[in-house]
């Protein structure tokens, strides 16, 4: 192949064709998509992207090499040519093969010995140079003996010696499983090392232009969100975006849909469900919440469409991982993985990718694959990997889609890691002989919340397993500090009551309850703060703005009143308490959240219209009563300083917190998940404690005692 028509070569044939219009800047395109982008000159490749910190490290992908690498100059002699060539995608990221710029996504150092191993250039045989251990040697003499043993007569009685002599097996027919290809450098020390940096993390109009180069007629976007900050994940207008399908309410309205011979649909993929609750059917009871929570966030859209394409899984328990990798596998067509950095793609992929199922027919009464023809439209194109190949190969300069791998039963998957950005370009594998393929996609910016924080301290921002915290009282005067540099403080609103906050951080964060002053001092990084630690960068405390003032409007009563409202106990209902337990969630975008709640008597936090000395105590009462049933039961917190205006009792004085965090950002809220009743720890309830001996040594000494006198007395008379 010529140097000058390389594959990323001929993809950026789109780049500068001259029938795009002149007022397309190179600003709108995809550089993920365009390897060799940034190997052009400044003036060409300067690509500004705004509301970005000047020293983030913003890694992008370069010029790879033709099909035949080329060794270094400091590799060492070759003694033969290479047998294959290197792959044309690392599998781990999906960035294109190349040999031109070291710490780059793609990279492979040809003197890496499992390198030179798949090219063919070293032999494979080392284990042999190696000196054999004692138990190495033990089983090559059971081996060389086993050697003369009729295999098949064993076979006939039950035994099978297989795995010990693999090259007496029986010959099947089946081809030999092929090498898996190296990763490449950047993926290696991701896997290996935990080091690496992102990529250029795409824009949402990027991947909308990737999706609609599918060769497939049947899309489905998997829309991945993370249960660590939901719905903070979610892409509000990504359904309008790609012209995606959301099935309505109305039960007069079509099913399916199809756009320009192409139907595309939509589901919602709640990953990292283990992260919510220790058991599956405590995640299971919480759908009716997260469906409504996802409806709210949504906006207007919400209350229009259904929510039936909502899936709650857990990658890491398997938690409905087997029932959404059937539904990927009845469906068929192309699968899009679309979501956000961190959220948990790339192990989801890993765990829903239907493998090992080439040989399967397809279910009967399902939708029909049809591959779109790309070469000749008057060809009628066949589901099958070669088909595919050709559908979106090298020969399409004008394609976004990498070209597809070829189909194996068990394929390598994407690399995990809590790297933000891994995945650097499109990943397609396919599955069912040509039935379909999934692909995961290059993960979109979620936030810059690391950048605030040391690069010693960034992965200890990212929730990996679920947490059990510590209840933190809040009383007046007193903050909470998350990491030294996101501060939680209550607000006085009733100065005649003071209120008793209880915090939860479901947070990989390490909270900290001090006093506000403190708190402030050790926030803005001051010089006589005290010896808190704070995981922001120098400098932080001077960006430190006013996020929010959040008030807790949510009642929780219920769920926190314990045998008072309960049907097997008291079973009081919540209008015959004298108080209410009111709460909110407050999410910390990509790290948690944290749980609030209060205890407010009803008489400070419902004032009655009723004028005094003009009514009873029962019509007071009630007009309470009236006022609780009349209240918004999902409501948005109105501004604080409207609210401290209004009179006669038409607002609820409803309790406040103020939230302070680099920048004023990155922090949100919901309706509270009440995960603390979840989480809690359990107290250890022990055998029986042993019953005192204190009265029973009493009773011994006075008994002793009353003999004695008594022996005192009878030898007194003698």
């Amino acid at each position: 192949m010529p140097p000058g028509r390389t594959a990323c070569c001929r993809w950026l044939g789109r780049v500068f064709s001259l029938e795009r219009p002149a007022a397309t800047s190179t600003s709108e395109l995809p550089l993920y998509l365009c390897p060799a982008f940034r190997s052009l000159p400044s003036s060409i490749a300067t690509v500004p992207r705004p509301n970005r910190p000047s020293g983030r490290p913003v890694a992008a992908r370069r010029l790879h090499t033709e099909t035949v690498p080329k060794v270094p100059e400091e590799a060492p002699a070759l003694t033969k040519q290479p047998s294959r060539t290197l792959p044309l995608q690392c599998h781990g990221c999906g960035a294109l093969s190349q040999t031109a710029v070291p710490n780059e996504a793609g990279y492979y150092d040809l003197s890496r010995k499992v390198v030179r191993r798949y090219l063919g250039l070293e032999d494979g045989d080392d284990a042999k140079r190696k000196p054999h251990s004692p138990v190495e040697d033990a089983d090559q003499i059971v081996k060389e003996a086993l050697k003369s043993v009729d295999v098949d007569a064993l076979a006939q009685q039950g035994i099978n010696l297989t795995a010990l002599l693999p090259e007496r097996a029986p010959q099947t027919g089946a081809e030999p499983a092929a090498d898996t290809p190296p990763l490449c450098d950047r993926c290696h020390n991701l896997v290996h090392h935990s080091t690496g940096n992102s990529i250029y993390h795409p824009s949402i109009e990027s991947l909308r232009d990737t999706i609609e180069e599918s060769p497939y007629k049947h899309n489905h976007v998997y829309h991945v969100l993370d249960a660590a900050d939901f719905p903070m994940s979610l892409l509000p207008r990504l359904h309008s975006l790609l012209d995606v399908s959301l099935r309505t309410q109305n039960r007069r309205a079509k099913t399916v849909k199809y756009q320009h011979g192409r139907r595309t649909e939509m589901s919602f993929v709640i990953s990292r469900s283990d992260l919510l609750a220790p058991k599956k059917e405590q995640v299971d009871s919480l759908m009716p919440y997260l469906r409504e929570t996802l409806r709210e966030a949504l906006g207007r859209v919400g209350g229009r469409v259904r929510l039936g394409n909502v899936h709650c899984v857990s990658a890491k328990r398997s938690w409905w991982t087997k029932e959404l990798k059937e539904k990927i596998w009845e469906r068929g067509g192309a699968g899009w993985l679309v979501g956000k950095v961190n959220v948990g793609k790339s192990q989801l992929f890993e765990a829903v990718f239907p493998k090992g199922r080439r040989g399967l027919e397809a279910p009967k009464n399902q939708i029909s694959v049809d591959v779109f023809p790309r070469a000749d439209p008057q060809a009628t194109a066949q589901p099958t990997p070669e088909s595919a190949e050709a559908a979106v190969g090298l020969d399409d300069e004008f394609s976004l889609l990498p070209p597809p791998r070829p189909e194996t039963d068990y394929p390598a998957m994407p690399v995990v890691s809590p790297l933000p950005g891994t995945t650097a370009s499109p990943i397609r594998v396919p599955f069912g002989n040509g039935r379909g393929e999934l692909i995961d996609l290059p993960g979109l910016a979620r936030s810059d919340l690391e950048f605030h924080v040391r690069e010693d301290k960034r992965a200890s921002l990212i929730m990996k397993s679920r947490i059990v915290p510590e209840q933190q009282v809040l009383k007046p005067g007193k903050s909470l500090l998350l990491g030294g540099f996101i501060r939680i403080t209550p607000r006085n609103v009733a100065p005649d009551e003071e209120l008793v906050f209880l915090a939860y951080a479901f947070t990989p964060i390490e909270p900290h309850l001090t006093s506000t002053a403190k708190a402030v001092a050790v926030q803005t990084q001051a010089e006589d703060a005290p010896r808190v630690e704070n995981i922001a960068v120098p400098g932080t405390g001077a960006k430190i703005k006013h996020a929010g003032a959040f008030q807790l409007r949510y009642d929780v009563t219920k769920a926190r009143s314990g045998p008072l409202t309960s049907k097997v106990a008291v079973g009081l209902k919540v209008e015959q308490l004298p108080y209410r337990v009111l709460g909110i969630d407050i999410l910390i975008e990509g790290c948690g959240w944290v749980e609030l709640a209060v205890q407010v008597r009803t008489k400070k936090l419902f004032r009655s219209p009723v004028a005094d000395g003009g009514g009873e105590e029962a019509e007071k009462a009630a007009t309470i009563a009236d006022q609780l049933q009349t209240l918004d039961p999902r409501p948005e917190p109105v501004n604080v300083d409207k609210m401290q205006k209004l009179h006669g009792g038409e607002e609820p004085n409803w309790p406040v917190v103020d939230v302070y965090s680099p920048e004023g950002k990155f922090i949100g809220y919901r309706p509270p998940m009440n995960a603390w009743v979840r989480n809690k720890p359990k107290t250890k309830t022990g055998s029986r404690p042993r019953k005192s001996m204190k009265g029973v040594k009493k009773m011994q000494k006075a008994m002793r005692r009353a003999a004695e006198a008594a022996e005192a007395a009878e030898a007194a008379s003698e």
